[in-house]
């Protein structure tokens, strides 16, 4: 068995490919450690390899939210949800970001299409709550106390 065999379990220079980083995993470890800035890095090469991808699209206006930028973290969202109209948790946080821009109908209409198709599973009867008090008080022309909770499902 040759050197190279030993090395790259028997297979010719010509039969190795080089492998992909998932990007996304990568960013996704790097926003948990708070590293945010290195995670928008990652989000982008991640988009580079699958432009149309609508999860690496949230997760970056998320990023962007946490990191003040709220211009970027809306053009990601409107572009997730250009991909996949029905993305629920485009729409929640969207709508939190045009209600931070003094765009309450704007965020009316993100948290009825949020309520209108609500994520499953134990956690998101918080979200659905907070959307649909913080839309009450809208409707209602008071101001939203949900909203001084932004957080990001």
């Amino acid at each position: 068995m040759s050197w190279w065999s030993r090395v790259f379990g028997g297979k010719s220079p010509r039969d190795v490919k080089p492998q992909r980083l998932d990007y996304l995993n990568e960013a996704l470890m790097l926003e948990r450690q708070g590293d945010y800035d290195a995670a928008l890095t990652s989000y982008r090469l991640a988009l580079r390899d699958k432009p149309d991808d609508h999860r690496v699209l949230q997760n970056m206006a998320i990023a962007f939210s946490k990191t003040g930028r709220h211009d970027e973290a809306v053009r990601c969202y409107r572009k997730a949800l250009d991909l996949e109209p029905k993305l629920s948790g485009a729409h929640y946080g969207l709508a939190f970001l045009l209600l931070k821009k003094g765009d309450a109908e704007g965020a009316i209409q993100h948290l009825e299409s949020f309520l209108r198709q609500p994520p499953s599973g134990a956690e998101s009867e918080r979200w659905v709550r907070h959307a649909q008090q913080t839309l009450d008080d809208l409707r209602n022309g008071t101001e939203p106390r949900a909203a001084r909770e932004l957080t990001e499902p």
